[in-house]
C-alpha cells in the first residue's frame, strides 16, 4: 500500500475490534482495537503503514491518533464496559514523553472513558530507547489508572530482565511458533518459563494468536487468564455480545479439566506404585553389603521403567556410582562418585519433603541434560541422610500416561 494513500484518505480509515476472552468468566473482558482503511470497497490492514520506518513519525501518529479517536468515540456509546487494548509504537510514543497520548486519553475521560479501562499494548523487542526512561514514563501511564501489555512476547527475542524493568500489567503471549511442531517442545519450555515469570511479577498472562483447540488448551493448562485469536473471534468492525462463546468455552474448558485430571490420576498412582515397590525392594535391600549391590538389585527390578539410578546425600553429593542402562544392559559409572547436584531446581526442597513426610517424590517432567529425552525422576528416602534416584524413561511415561 502506497503510504501518500492512507495519508491522503485519513476518513476511510476505521478501528477493528478482536475480542479477548477470560478463562474464569467465559465471556469478552476487552477488545485489541486495529487499523484498517476502506479502499475500492475493500477493507484493508495498516499494519504494514505503521511499521514502515521510512514513513515520518508525525504522519504515523496523526492516522494512528485518527483511528484511535473514532474508536474511542465508539466505544463511549456502548452500555457494556470492557478493557480497551491499543497498540503504541515505543520509539514512536517516546517522540513527546507520551503527553500527546495521554492528552487524547483525558479529553475521552472528560467524555466518560474510565482510564482504568485502558491497556496500553508495546512491543518491548522493537524499542531503540533508554529502556529507563520507557519505564518511566510506564510508571506515569499507571499512575492514571492505564494498564501496560507487553506484546508478541515468544515470537521474538525478548529480554525478560527488561520485561521485568517495565512491570507490566499483562504479558502478552504469542503461540504462533507453537503450530511450527518441529520447535514445540523447546518452545513449550519457553512459555513455561513465562508463565513462571507472570507468577513472580504478579502479572496476568493473555495468549494471542490462538488458532486452533490444542492451542487453547496449552494456554489454559499455562496460566492463561485471558485469550485472543482467529479461532476465537476474528477482527470485525463491531463489538459483539459479550457472551458469544460462553457455551463453547465452558464446553471446552470441562474437556480441558476431564484430561488434566486424568493425566494428574495417572502421575498420583505412578508416584504409589513407585512408593509401594520401593518399600517391597528396600526390604530385600537391608542384607545387602553395599549401594552398588543395592543399585544393580533395584536397577534389575525396575529396569523396565527406569534408565539411570544412583544415590545422593542430603546435601547433593553422590554415594554411590551411576548405574545406566545402556542397550538393554546396567553399566556401572564410577565417575560420578562425589559428584554434586544441589544446584538442581528443587533439588534441596525435594530433600526437606522426604525428609519431613518419608515419602518419595515423582518430579515434574523436563529435558534430560545427557539423554535430551523427556524423563522424570522418583526420588527415595532410603537410609542415614541418604536418598535413591530413579530417572524414568519417555516410553514408560507415556506408556503410561504420565507425560
Amino acid at each position: 500500500m502506497d503510504p501518500l494513500d492512507v495519508l491522503t484518505n485519513i476518513e476511510n480509515t476505521l478501528p477493528y475490534y478482536q475480542a479477548i476472552f477470560s478463562a474464569d468468566e467465559h465471556k469478552i473482558v476487552g477488545y485489541e482495537v486495529l487499523a484498517r482503511i476502506k479502499q475500492d470497497d475493500e477493507i484493508e490492514s495498516l499494519g504494514a503503514f505503521f511499521h514502515d520506518d521510512a514513513i515520518p513519525d508525525e504522519y504515523r501518529i496523526e492516522v494512528d491518533y485518527a483511528v484511535l479517536t473514532k474508536a474511542l468515540n465508539h466505544i463511549l456509546e456502548q452500555k457494556e464496559e470492557f478493557l480497551i487494548f491499543i497498540n503504541q509504537n515505543p520509539n514512536l510514543l517516546m517522540n513527546d514523553h507520551g503527553e500527546s497520548l495521554l492528552e487524547l486519553l483525558q479529553y475521552f475521560e472528560t467524555k466518560g472513558l474510565s482510564l482504568n479501562r485502558v491497556v496500553l499494548e508495546i512491543t518491548e523487542h522493537n524499542f531503540n530507547g533508554d529502556i529507563e526512561s520507557l519505564q518511566h514514563l510506564l510508571k506515569y501511564y499507571q499512575t492514571y489508572g492505564i494498564k501496560v501489555a507487553i506484546d508478541n512476547i515468544g515470537k521474538e527475542s525478548s529480554n525478560l530482565d527488561r520485561i521485568g524493568l517495565l512491570s507490566p500489567d499483562i504479558l502478552k503471549v504469542d503461540l504462533h511458533i507453537l503450530r511450527q511442531t518441529a520447535m514445540t517442545q523447546s518452545y513449550q519450555d519457553v512459555l513455561y518459563s513465562l508463565s513462571l515469570l507472570a507468577r513472580k511479577m504478579g502479572a496476568t498472562l493473555l495468549y494471542e494468536d490462538i488458532e486452533a483447540s490444542y492451542q487453547l488448551q496449552y494456554a489454559w493448562r499455562n496460566g492463561g487468564r485471558y485469550f485472543q485469536g482467529f479461532y476465537l473471534h476474528k477482527p470485525s468492525a463491531e463489538l459483539v455480545d459479550p457472551f458469544l462463546l460462553k457455551d463453547k468455552l465452558k464446553n471446552q474448558f470441562e474437556m480441558f479439566i476431564a484430561h488434566e485430571k486424568k493425566k494428574l490420576q495417572a502421575i498420583y498412582e505412578l508416584t504409589e506404585s513407585f512408593q509401594v515397590k520401593m518399600q517391597q525392594l528396600m526390604s530385600q535391600c537391608r542384607k545387602m553389603e553395599g549401594y552398588d549391590e543395592m543399585l544393580q538389585y533395584i536397577a534389575s527390578e525396575l529396569s523396565i521403567a527406569c534408565f539411570r539410578v544412583y544415590i545422593c546425600d542430603e546435601n547433593g553429593f553422590q554415594r554411590s556410582s551411576n548405574f545406566l542402562k545402556k542397550e538393554h544392559e546396567w553399566i556401572a559409572e564410577p565417575d560420578y562418585l562425589h559428584k554434586n547436584w544441589s544446584w538442581r531446581p528443587y533439588f534441596l526442597e525435594n530433600i526437606i519433603r522426604m525428609t519431613h513426610e518419608q515419602r518419595g517424590i515423582l518430579s515434574d517432567l523436563y529435558n534430560d541434560i545427557e539423554t535430551g529425552e523427556n524423563i522424570r525422576t522418583f526420588s527415595y528416602p532410603i537410609e542415614n541422610g541418604h536418598y535413591l534416584f530413579i530417572d524414568i524413561s519417555y516410553a514408560f511415561l507415556y506408556e503410561k500416561d504420565a507425560l
